[in-house]
């Protein structure tokens, strides 16, 4: 489904080259469950991005179901980005002025969807999220909780095969945070293809399959069971950084 050949990426930061990615090969299967751990700076956004086609490697490939990505003109990738991924960021990204339906209906609107239709799509996804109850509130009227599943059910209303999360819980209380990883567990029991950046290990070791990046490589790429015994499980907190 999501393969990344010797992928590198270097960013000029003032007058220096800064390498995100060196020589990065991942390959993720369909429904898969992954965590991207590692200290700030490691590469693990620029990876999210990349996956989710907001960046282009400056060298190597990036195919998704076979297709080269990497050689797309934009507006192909544009189309690609809005039918297959969703994005979970950690600031929700909403808009202040829009109801929390209005919110969700906003990418069936750029896509050109009729009212009525994303209108019966915002309300099913808002109540797989269970915010039936908050759908004529605003932003400023709910919870960082609420505000987060309002994100999760706007990066779900296009049916998306691929969901990339980006610190999803880092704003949160810890009684929040186990809310929405939650949502995001049933969501990949459900068949959705889910990625998660983040620096937390409890969350992190939630994953099926962790890859832990350093200095822009992928310095480990285990399954769960491999990666953590239970003590280590039991102990870990945070990564630094």
């Amino acid at each position: 489904m999501i393969e990344l050949q010797n992928v590198n990426k270097t960013y000029i930061v003032g007058d220096s080259p800064l390498r995100a990615l060196r020589d990065v090969s991942i390959s993720v299967g369909e429904g898969e469950y992954l965590s991207v751990m590692g200290p700030s700076g490691s590469g693990k956004s620029t990876l999210l991005n990349m996956i989710g086609l907001l960046d282009r490697p400056d060298s190597g490939s990036y195919l998704l179901d076979n297709i080269h990505t990497e050689s797309l003109p934009e507006e192909q990738r544009a189309r690609l980005r809005g039918e297959q991924i969703g994005f979970i960021f950690q600031s929700f990204h909403l808009v202040n002025r829009l109801t929390t339906l209005e919110n969700i209906e906003l990418p069936m609107m750029l896509a050109g969807i009729a009212l009525s239709e994303r209108r019966a799509a915002a309300t099913e996804v808002l109540a797989q999220v269970g915010l039936e109850a908050w759908s004529g509130h605003h932003p400023n009227q709910l919870s960082g909780g609420q505000l987060q599943r309002v994100a999760i059910a706007r990066a779900i209303v296009m049916k998306p095969r691929i969901l990339l999360a980006d610190e999803p819980t880092g704003n949160l209380d810890q009684a929040s945070g186990k809310e929405i990883i939650s949502v995001l567990e049933n969501l990949n029991a459900e068949g959705i293809t889910l990625l998660v950046v983040t620096h937390d290990l409890n969350l992190g070791q939630r994953a099926h399959r962790q890859i832990r990046m350093v200095d822009g490589t992928v310095e480990a790429d285990i399954k769960s069971e491999s990666l953590f015994g239970p003590e280590k499980q039991t102990g870990a907190e945070h990564v630094p950084g």
